[in-house]
């Protein structure tokens, strides 16, 4: 069953899931970690400029920690929900602090970074350090909860542990 589920999640993905994405395939636990801040509560649409801004601004985590904050924060000025962008300077200059501007390579270290949730920690984990850690989302959850027939609400407690057993 497992080849079968993975063989269908990579037919699918190589014949639908075509949208260009500066982030896409990145290694870089920077530009990942950014991509995923940028993107908490955004779509992809309208991030992508902000993200392609902040790079362009601030090409490594040290320049985003060393940055004027007002001038990160006008940069961050459309996207809301500015506790992510306190949360995303907090953790540039514990990382400019803490890891000499070297990105932690542990899932334990990034999940403790301010604003870095569970989900967050995932992505830089497995992505840029192909460490083994599910990146798990709502639509990962609706997506399990099809294939095995599971009619528990994905958005519950029940349906996500449900899910993952």
């Amino acid at each position: 069953m497992k080849q079968f589920f993975t063989a269908g999640i990579l037919a699918w993905n190589q014949l639908h899931n075509d949208r260009s994405m500066p982030w896409k395939q990145e290694k870089d636990p920077y530009r990942i970690w950014l991509s995923e801040i940028i993107l908490q509560q955004t779509r992809v649409e309208q991030g992508r400029p902000y993200y392609e801004r902040f790079i362009s601004a601030y090409p490594t985590i040290t320049h985003l920690a060393n940055a004027p904050e007002e001038e990160v924060f006008r940069l961050w000025q459309g996207l809301g929900y500015y506790a992510r962008c306190k949360n995303m300077l907090a953790a540039a200059k514990t990382v400019a602090q803490t890891y000499n501007g070297r990105f932690p390579d542990t899932y334990e270290e990034i999940a403790a970074l301010k604003g870095v949730g569970a989900y967050t920690a995932a992505a830089i984990a497995s992505f840029a350090y192909n460490l083994p850690h599910a990146v798990l989302d709502g639509n990962v959850y609706r997506v399990l909860a099809r294939f095995f027939g599971i009619d528990t609400p994905t958005d519950t407690t029940a349906g996500k542990n449900f899910s993952l057993n």
